[in-house]
């Protein structure tokens, strides 16, 4: 049943030349970013040898097991914007060419529409997650001048925690695009989620400051922190904090129960 409604948006989905661009612009961009980075650091390296000073890149263990598993997997949340982008073209087009009404005609309920609409979005934050592991692990075996297996498969649990993140961040981008249903706006509300947020946390910060790790971009965020702060000998969160995924969790569940109040009430 599942696999059927998955296959019902995914025959509408790669019919569109933008999900083809956006998906490829996206999975590129996450391979070229993360892959290429010891070398733009090299790159940077003999640049400033250039002015006389001399940096051992070798040193800073941004690709060595087991930090590449956390580095790689922070830096890529940066780009799932692309895959929100993409899924808010999907459902406001649903709109635009009535193709929703058109499914809820030929036999599917509102539920089961919505529901091809999450699997999709599962389906691109699982596949997500598998490039950047792969992506991690053969970076890894290349930069780590000495392997030891006792650390090479250290620190995963930030895999699970970056599924939660992107297929959070994608259930939101979906109910802005049921809320919305003009693709141009949603994208450009999508956008300025986090510049909104930020506003409404600055203003609130000497007064409720315990409210923030609650609001919902917030607490995606929050699953990974940035671990760069580390090779500057600082304290770093090197671990899922279970609030966290308790919280964004909860705003996944939400996100999608709204969609489907959304979808439930309105005239199609």
């Amino acid at each position: 049943m599942l696999l059927h409604l998955l296959k019902i948006d995914l025959k509408k989905l790669t019919s569109y030349r933008t999900f083809w661009v956006v998906c490829g612009l996206y999975f590129i961009t996450i391979g070229f970013s993360t892959a290429s980075g010891m070398e733009f650091l090299k790159w940077l390296a003999s640049l400033i040898e250039g002015f006389g000073q001399k940096i051992n890149i070798d040193r800073i263990p941004l690709y060595h097991f087991p930090d590449v598993w956390l580095n790689l997997v922070w830096w890529s949340g940066f780009f799932k914007v692309l895959l929100g982008i993409m899924t808010v073209i999907s459902i406001t087009n649903e709109y635009t060419y009535r193709t929703l009404r058109q499914n809820v005609i030929d036999g599917l309920s509102r539920w089961e529409f919505l529901l091809t609409k999450i699997l999709t979005n599962f389906l691109l934050s699982v596949l997500s997650v598998v490039l950047i592991f792969f992506i991690a692990l053969i970076t890894g075996f290349i930069y780590t001048p000495e392997i030891n297996w006792s650390y090479v498969f250290t620190d995963l649990e930030f895999y699970p925690a970056y599924l939660l993140e992107v297929f959070s961040y994608l259930s939101y981008a979906l109910m802005l695009g049921i809320l919305v249903q003009r693709s141009g706006l949603t994208i450009i509300l999508l956008l300025l989620s986090h510049l909104l947020e930020f506003i409404v946390k600055t203003n609130i910060d000497d007064y409720m400051p315990w409210i923030i790790p609650f609001f919902p971009m917030e607490s995606i965020s929050a699953l990974i922190k940035m671990p760069l702060y580390r090779y500057a000998f600082q304290e770093i969160q090197d671990y899922v904090d279970p609030l966290s995924v308790a919280v964004a969790f909860a705003w996944m569940v939400a996100f999608n129960y709204f969609s489907y109040l959304k979808l439930k009430r309105s005239d199609l």
